[in-house]
């Protein structure tokens, strides 16, 4: 729940799906989950005109800004590791195929070329792969110290790494166990997709950035308010 420009990045999250097609979803909630509960419960009202009759107790809704998001709130533990969340869920998602993704990264991927990736090769799991900028600047400099050359924030260390936004067959809960909340997700589960050939990564590479400190939500603050937000694909 954390604010860039104002609003949650969950909020950012589920507009990058949505502006795409795809507005039902699944939030698997743990610390503070009351807190996404009661932002999507007042959703409605807080994203519209109302007019109130203070003696009568009526509120009519005028006019509504609100999003097309349709959501599942699920409790899933306190403490409960990635894997066992989703498996928690597995009754709210049934026998379909998927995305998954996490709550603290943006990216202005396009999530209809990662669908047609994952069909065209058939796999049960598809992570989606991005090469991160680097935190400092590099310097080349000769054995006297003189700069040669000054890069800003270049890209990290050549390695591609998880940048979440998996699509999964439902296959996958094959792969994770039945008591599994103290698992992570990247851990066993996809070390056995690894294992049977069964996870292929689509790479991503436009933007993308999670929010992993203080510093990150400076930076993606920032951009948004200077309107060079590249995850922001919609159109206000």
């Amino acid at each position: 729940m954390i604010e860039i420009g104002g609003k949650p990045i969950l909020w950012h999250i589920l507009k990058i799906y949505t502006t795409q097609g795809f507005n039902e979803f699944i939030i698997c909630l743990g610390y503070k989950g009351y807190v996404i509960k009661e932002y999507f419960v007042n959703y409605f009202m807080n994203n519209s005109d109302i007019s109130v009759d203070v003696k009568n107790n009526r509120i009519s809704f005028l006019q509504s800004f609100a999003d097309d998001f349709k959501v599942t709130l699920a409790d899933t533990g306190l403490d409960t590791l990635t894997a066992g969340r989703l498996q928690r869920v597995r009754s709210y998602i049934g026998d379909e195929e998927f995305m998954l993704t996490y709550g603290d990264g943006v990216a202005d991927i396009d999530l209809k070329k990662l669908l047609d990736f994952h069909h065209q090769h058939g796999k049960i799991a598809t992570i989606t792969s991005v090469l991160p900028e680097g935190r400092f600047g590099a310097l080349e400099m000769n054995n006297t110290g003189l700069i040669r050359n000054f890069h800003e924030k270049p890209q990290g260390d050549g390695h591609w790494i998880n940048g979440g936004f998996f699509v999964l067959k439902p296959e996958v809960f094959n792969y994770i166990d039945d008591d599994a909340d103290n698992q992570m997700w990247e851990d066993r589960p996809m070390q056995k997709l690894t294992n049977d050939q069964q996870l292929i990564a689509y790479k991503h590479n436009g933007f993308w950035r999670c929010m992993d400190a203080l510093r990150d939500k400076y930076i993606l603050d920032e951009m948004w308010k200077g309107n060079n937000a590249p995850w922001k694909i919609w159109k206000e």
